[in-house]
C-alpha cells in the first residue's frame, strides 16, 4: 500500500478497508493494533483500519443446501447431514480500498470540497 500510495503522489493515507471472513484466522481487534504498529512512521500513520466481516457460508454437494457455518465451523450439511460441504466464504482477507489525500489533485483544484464515504 505504501509504495502504490507513495506512486500516485499520495501525502496521507485516510482509510484502509479490508474484508475479513470469519474463518480467516483472523481477530479484527488485534489486526487494528498491528496495523497501527506497522503504519508508525509510514504514510500510512495514522490511517483507519476499517474492517468488514464476511460470514462463512457453506453448500452440500448432494443436496445444494446453502448454511451459515459459524464458529466452531458446522461443516455437514443440516439439511441431509452429508458431509462434503464447499466453502462459499468466510475465508477472505483482501484490501477492499484505500483512501489517500493526493496533494497534486488538491493543489490543481483548491476550491473542490473532498468526497466523504460513509459507512
Amino acid at each position: 500500500m505504501q509504495a502504490a500510495a507513495e506512486e500516485a503522489g499520495a501525502e496521507a493515507v485516510h482509510s484502509v478497508r479490508l474484508q475479513v471472513g470469519e474463518l480467516a484466522g483472523v481477530v479484527p481487534d488485534s489486526l487494528r493494533f498491528c496495523f497501527e504498529l506497522a503504519c508508525g512512521g509510514t504514510l500510512l500513520e495514522g490511517a483507519q483500519l476499517i474492517t468488514e466481516a464476511v460470514t462463512a457460508r457453506a453448500r452440500c454437494a448432494p443436496c445444494a443446501s446453502e448454511w451459515a457455518v459459524g464458529m466452531p465451523p458446522e461443516l455437514c450439511c443440516p439439511n441431509c447431514g452429508a458431509a462434503t460441504a464447499e466453502l462459499l466464504s468466510g475465508r477472505e482477507l483482501q484490501v477492499l480500498s484505500v483512501h489517500w489525500e493526493d496533494g497534486r489533485c488538491r493543489a490543481a483544484e483548491p476550491d473542490r470540497e473532498p468526497i466523504v464515504e460513509e459507512h
